[in-house]
This record gives structure tokens, C-alpha cells and sequence, in this order.
């Protein structure tokens, strides 16, 4: 994977000295830091998989991997151990939809890979090698306590985006946990635009293509895709061909009830689809279809107002709703600022817990809203094995706070990913301290008189 460095036009210009910490900062993430056999003792506790907090509870990483968590846990002789009395101490949050590391500013075309407009391909761009682990987002969602990410790209010129990835946000320059983790499709209304204007001809497009890769993987050799008749090109259709045998996941983003059922019904032609729902504004009101199906849902917990004719149906109930009709539900960033805010993940859980206090709402408990952003989707991504919770044997993500995770008053004080300690800095704290008390010589030369 290449390294780069990204630039911000809009942030304030470094100095010479501050250029250097820059690089140095650069050069000391791409030498790999060592995990840490640490024990963190007397915290509440939250596992991350569905179950109330635990007080006084402790968590052994060793090599990497939590050993034990839990109450009474004893700590092995010459472990480390860090006293998290009064802290709470949770898995690192897993944020269930994002663009984070594709984009250093949106706005900007150069620091922007989420959509290739003017690509020949789609669904076989791998959003991988485009990762940028020095962008400036990934160091800012670190310190609010986000340690891993499902990264997808966005269409440009069909209904296919291509490939997604699972990353880390370790201050290192290896962030890829699971490359080509599925294939990301748009069935909604940007779907419809994708396909020529109509969801019909969406739905037409979509079974096209499926049906040209199952070509395509009967006989390689013999398949074209330069002919007139041809949806896609050889390279897009090897890249589906995981896709229609089920051996990749198809994250497929539809909000509206009707364009859910559409989607589910796929299954009556390509019954190997592996799907995931992304979205699902509407998903409340055929809660029961999708748990028949066992599609889990990725949604945003935020979404309460009609923003669209797909979304007229929107309430924050949608979440606990969902997960009581016994949908695995994850949330992410599916309203905006996805790559940049993912920092609201803990906001969105919080608001779940919070809806419980509403006459007529149906939040989540504690303990469910915090699975939504750690072993959901870690599950969802067919990760459930590695992160996501603070069973034995997962990955040593752990994050002490300093109160509550779900109450937005409350911030991480320390950040584990693989059981390697994480810086808790980025541009933003470094300007904040900069400016709150400035010396001589730090304002720029605009302020001096």
C-alpha cells in the first residue's frame, strides 16, 4: 500500500517546526509498535455483546487478545496493571458504515477517493490500497474511541461501487483488517438514478449482472463482456462472480419498506446472496420479512425526519423496533459525514437508551445499544470471531472512558487496538492546545502587532 501524506488547504499553515513533528509523527507510525500484556482492574464493565455493564471488572490482554473479562477475574503475575476505579471500560467501537480514510476533506477532489466518476469500472474497485491511515478523520475518530471501521465506496456511473473494506484506526500504517469484505450496491433512489431513472429498471440492471457473472464463472475463458449486449466487463464480472456464489457479502442500501422487500426477494433468483441490508429507514415496517430472511441491518440511529420520498416513514424507534422483532442491527454513519463523524457512534447508541424515557417510543437497553456499535457489526461483517466484543480470544480493542461511553459528556482517557496503546492526539487537539493558552510566536504573524 502506498504512503502519502494528506494536505488540508483549509487548516492553518505549519511552521518549519511544526512541519517536522509532522513527518516525525509519520515516521514513527510506520515502525509497528508492540501489544502490551496489561490488566485493567475495578471499572465497569461492558462485555459489548448484548449484556449489562459488570462493576468492578477486569480485562487481560496479552499478546494482543483479551484473555479473561469479566468479575473475579485474577490478574497473572507480572501483568501490567492499570487501576480503572471510577472509569468505565468497553471494546473499541465499531463503527458499522463509513468512508473514513478515503477522504481527508470531501469537498476537495484531490483528497477525495470515495467515487470514481470517470472510471471504466465498478463492481471490481477495491477500496483497499486507497486507504490513507494519516488522514486526519481516522486520527480524530481514534481519540473519540472508534478502533475499527466498515469502509464502503459510493457509485459513480452504475449501481455496483464496488468493493468495501474492515479497517483499524491504529496510528500505524498497516490499517486493513479484512480487504474486499463485500461487495456495496445501490436499490433505493440513488440506485434508480444509477440504472436510467426508473427502480424497475434497477432491479433489471441488478439481475443482469448477477446473471453475467454466473456466465462468467461457468466459462471464463469464453466470456466477452466487449460486446453491445454486455453490462459488464471482464473485470467487473470475476469480481461478482463471489458475489452469486455467496463467498462475499452484498451490502445493499435500500431505505423505503417497498425497495427492503424488493431486495429480499432477490434471493428467490440468486438464492446464494449473502445480504446485508445498509439503510433500512423503513425497516420497521417489515421488521418481521427481515428476520425471517436473517439479513442483519445497518442503519443510523439518528434518522428521525422524512429527509426523502424513500425515508417518509423515519422515527428513531426504527432501531429498537428492528432489534425487537430479532434483526441484528449495527449502526454507522448513513446520514452524512461519513467520513468524517464518526465519532457519533457513541451519540447514536446513546439516544437508543435515551428513547426507553419517551412515552410511546421503543429504545434499547444499555447493553443492547452498545452491541450496535461493537459486535453487530463486527458479526454483520462476518468478524464476530476476531473483534467486536471482550470475549476471550477476540482482538485486544479496548478503550477506558471517563464515565458513561453513551452519555456525550464522557471521552476515552486511554485506547487499546491488537493490545497496542494508541496515541489520543490529532490536528484538532494539538490546534486546541495551541490556541488556549498561546506564547509568543505561536499566532500567526496576522495577530502581531
Amino acid at each position: 500500500m502506498s504512503q502519502r501524506f494528506s494536505f488540508n488547504p483549509f487548516a492553518l499553515s505549519l511552521s518549519k517546526g511544526a512541519a517536522r513533528t509532522v513527518v516525525a509523527c509519520a515516521l514513527a507510525m510506520a515502525t509497528p509498535a508492540l501489544a502490551q500484556s496489561i490488566a485493567i482492574t475495578g471499572a465497569t464493565l461492558a462485555l459489548g455483546d448484548g449484556s449489562e455493564p459488570i462493576q468492578n471488572g477486569t480485562v487481560v490482554i496479552t499478546a494482543g487478545k483479551v484473555v479473561a473479562a469479566g468479575a473475579g477475574i485474577a490478574v497473572p503475575a507480572g501483568v501490567k496493571t492499570i487501576d480503572a476505579a471510577g472509569k468505565w471500560v468497553t471494546p473499541g467501537i465499531v463503527s458499522g458504515f463509513s468512508r473514513v480514510g478515503l477522504a481527508e476533506v470531501p469537498g476537495v477532489k484531490e483528497t477525495n477517493d470515495i467515487r470514481a466518476a470517470r472510471s471504466p469500472f465498478s463492481a471490481a474497485i477495491d477500496v483497499a490500497p486507497a486507504i490513507n491511515p494519516l488522514a486526519n478523520p481516522i486520527a480524530i475518530s481514534r481519540t473519540a474511541g472508534i478502533t475499527r471501521a466498515v469502509v464502503a465506496p459510493a457509485t459513480a456511473n452504475g449501481i455496483f461501487a464496488g468493493q468495501g473494506a474492515v479497517i483499524d484506526l491504529g496510528a500505524d500504517m498497516t490499517p486493513i483488517t479484512r480487504a474486499r469484505a463485500f461487495q456495496y450496491v445501490e436499490m433505493g433512489e440513488e440506485g434508480k438514478d444509477d440504472a436510467g431513472g426508473s427502480r424497475a429498471a434497477t432491479i433489471l440492471t441488478f439481475r443482469m449482472m448477477l446473471r453475467e457473472a454466473q456466465e462468467f464463472a461457468k466459462a471464463p475463458a469464453s466470456y466477452d463482456g466487449r460486446s453491445r449486449d454486455a453490462l459488464l466487463n471482464r473485470v467487473d464480472a470475476e469480481a461478482l462472480v463471489p458475489v452469486v456464489t455467496g463467498a462475499m457479502p452484498l451490502m445493499v442500501h435500500a431505505e423505503s419498506a417497498r425497495d427492503i422487500l424488493t431486495v429480499l426477494s432477490l434471493r428467490q433468483d440468486f438464492p446464494a446472496l449473502k445480504l446485508i441490508l445498509a439503510g433500512a429507514t423503513e425497516g420497521w415496517m417489515v421488521a418481521p420479512q427481515i428476520a425471517a430472511a436473517k439479513v442483519p441491518v445497518i442503519t443510523a440511529g439518528l434518522e428521525d425526519l422524512p429527509s426523502s420520498f424513500e425515508k417518509l416513514a423515519a422515527t428513531q424507534s426504527n432501531v429498537g423496533r428492528m432489534v425487537k422483532a430479532g434483526i441484528s442491527v449495527s449502526m454507522g454513519m448513513l446520514t452524512g459525514d461519513d467520513a468524517l463523524q464518526l465519532r457519533a457512534a457513541t451519540q447514536q447508541a446513546g439516544n437508543m437508551v435515551a428513547l426507553n424515557r419517551v412515552p410511546g417510543a421503543t429504545g434499547l437497553s444499555w447493553g443492547q445499544a452498545l452491541r450496535t456499535i461493537t459486535s453487530a457489526p463486527a458479526e454483520a461483517m462476518g468478524l464476530g470471531d476476531r473483534i467486536g466484543s471482550l470475549k476471550a480470544g477476540k482482538a485486544g480493542d479496548v478503550v477506558i472512558w471517563d464515565g458513561d461511553p453513551l452519555e456525550m459528556t464522557s471521552a476515552p482517557v486511554a485506547v487499546w487496538i491488537d493490545g497496542v496503546a494508541q496515541p489520543l492526539e490529532n490536528r484538532q487537539t494539538k490546534l486546541r492546545d495551541r490556541y488556549a493558552t498561546p506564547g509568543e510566536g505561536d499566532l500567526p504573524k496576522a495577530y502581531e502587532w
